[in-house]
């Protein structure tokens, strides 16, 4: 049982569009809020780029083999080795762009372990995740068709810290090459006859960590050098992206942006949400107390800061706007799971974690001028994922379901909101009760994203529309019964989006949120 600070009656019944929600267990009501919002829609902001909704998909553990990649003679049901469940639910998300092959494990790929006959490529073994066999099954064909399936864009990470300038001027000429030189041949050798487009493409990953220990001087030396030699046909060179900082600090962009003056397009950063802030001892995934709730979403909401303050130096450096801002790893990260491998990376994810993603794609949107792009680490069973596979089995996890809540921004344009919510606090930790995002789709739609970060009460918005009629509202949302309610493979269907409506009273749009809850709708 969790330990409530405030007392709260211990069973809730939600109507939401005719719908009732069952979020706990008899027959009281709960405490109701007051939430106030503004949604300008005569003050059109940026275009959230689709890319802010990026996947990530790394070497690590069951993220790649068993996850995504099974092998066209394997009993899981496939399409020429990639599992049919998992590609038909990325499908569904509208995945815009995935970044590969790391994560630290890029800056020890080699990619021509990864190519031609499967059987006769050299097995490796994978120093930074679990110390197991990496057999490259799964190399630039592999993932280049697996792209093509689920219908994304790609980000390629070039290996810096242990390769060299000719090895990863080869592999973007490989993947791109229109010509009849030896390497372009190479490729159609290893079957594929056309050049691939390659959207983006990384110098290096985490060259301040696992990407080689550097100092940004000495990694913005390199990234010049590496760079000049990244090339590509006329009209077909990628994004060139340069390995920054992470946590608060902002040495990296300060340092790069005065260094470098071509061929950087964006820089990476990474933030990870550790619910207690201590790297040896974060906090379990699931059975936890309140207060690493709060402290969680507390960590997460800090991004916000995080990304101002480098946004601001990049305005500094960059006033022109060039250089763009990608969070290209980010989500939750807790302890090792008892009984797995601690180098899997494998952790439960619940309804924490698609309020964290909710939390997080409010923030995003707010910063959508330089912020070009995110992936969220990772994509299937490592870390925050979209999806958890057990042999056949798959699920979706609350956060695959808060992905796809939002997928309605994905190109739309930021509107500006001004809310007055309560806070919601427990001992000396307080945060807003509720996060606000509304933007106007590719359709001409208004979309409104809520998130009710407290587990007790429920949230009435009253909302005002500016520039615009409104009568109703309608959408979906995301709640479940406990902090760490989930999906699993045997209960795959626990946590799922219901319907949600609002309507117009008194001259306000109504909306009623359910403690812990995600919500999108569209305004009409």
């Amino acid at each position: 049982m969790f330990r409530h600070r405030r007392r709260v009656k211990t069973t809730v019944r939600w109507l939401l569009a005719g719908a009732a929600i069952l979020l706990s267990g008899s027959v009281h009501a709960a405490e109701t809020t007051q939430v106030s919002v503004t949604i300008r829609a005569d003050q059109p902001g940026d275009v959230i780029n689709p890319n802010v909704y990026g996947q990530f998909a790394e070497h690590l553990g069951a993220g790649i083999y068993e996850g995504i990649w099974v092998g066209e003679k394997s009993q899981i049901p496939n399409t020429n080795g990639y599992r049919n469940d998992v590609v038909d639910a990325l499908r569904n998300l509208h995945v815009p762009v995935v970044r590969w092959p790391g994560g630290c494990f890029a800056d020890e790929y080699h990619w021509r372990d990864g190519i031609g006959p499967r059987e006769k490529r050299p097995v490796k073994v994978n120093t930074h995740w679990g110390g197991v066999a990496e057999t490259n099954a799964f190399g630039t064909h592999e993932f280049m068709a697996f792209a093509e399936m689920i219908g994304t864009k790609v980000y390629i990470s070039g290996n810096v810290g242990s390769g060299s300038v000719q090895e990863m001027a080869d592999w973007l000429e490989y993947l791109t090459s229109d010509t009849v030189s030896t390497l372009a041949n190479e490729r159609r050798k290893n079957g594929r006859d056309q050049p691939w487009d390659v959207h983006f493409f990384g110098i290096g990953n985490e060259t301040w960590g696992c990407g080689g220990n550097m100092t940004p001087e000495w990694y913005a030396n390199l990234f010049r050098q590496y760079a000049t030699y990244v090339k590509a046909p006329q009209g077909k060179r990628p994004k060139i992206v340069a390995s920054g900082g992470h946590d608060e600090h902002t040495v990296w962009a300060d340092v790069l942006t005065k260094n470098i003056r071509r061929d950087m397009d964006a820089i990476s950063h990474h933030y990870y949400t550790i619910p207690s802030g201590v790297w040896k001892k974060k906090g379990n995934s699931i059975g936890f107390p309140e207060g690493e709730w709060i402290q969680t979403l507390e960590r997460a909401l800090l991004i916000d800061k995080y990304i101002a303050d480098n946004v601001a130096v990049l305005d500094r450096n960059d006033p022109q706007g060039k250089v763009a801002f990608y969070v290209d790893e980010w989500g939750t990260w807790y302890d090792p799971e008892p009984g797995r491998e601690p180098g899997f990376l494998w952790q439960h994810n619940t309804m924490r974690d698609a309020l964290v993603a909710g939390l997080h794609f409010n923030v995003f949107h707010r910063h959508a001028k330089r912020v070009q792009m995110t992936n969220i680490a990772q994509m299937v069973n490592v870390l925050q994922a979209m999806i958890l596979t057990d042999g056949p089995k798959m699920a979706l996890t609350p956060t695959y379901h808060a992905f796809h809540l939002y997928i309605p921004f994905q190109g739309a344009t930021f509107l500006p909101t001004e809310i007055r919510t309560p806070n919601y606090s427990l001992g000396s930790r307080s945060i807003p009760q509720v996060s606000v995002s509304a933007a106007r789709d590719t359709t001409g739609a208004l979309q409104l994203a809520l998130v009710n970060a407290d587990p007790h009460r429920e949230a009435v918005v009253s909302a005002d529309v500016v520039g615009a009629q409104v009568k109703e509202a309608r959408g979906r949302v995301l709640a479940a019964p406990a902090m760490d309610a989930r999906n699993t493979v045997d209960q795959p269907q626990a946590v799922t989006p219901v319907k949600i409506s609002g309507r117009r009273e008194g001259g306000k749009l109504v909306l009623r949120l359910p403690p812990m809850s995600v919500s999108v709708v569209a305004i009409q």
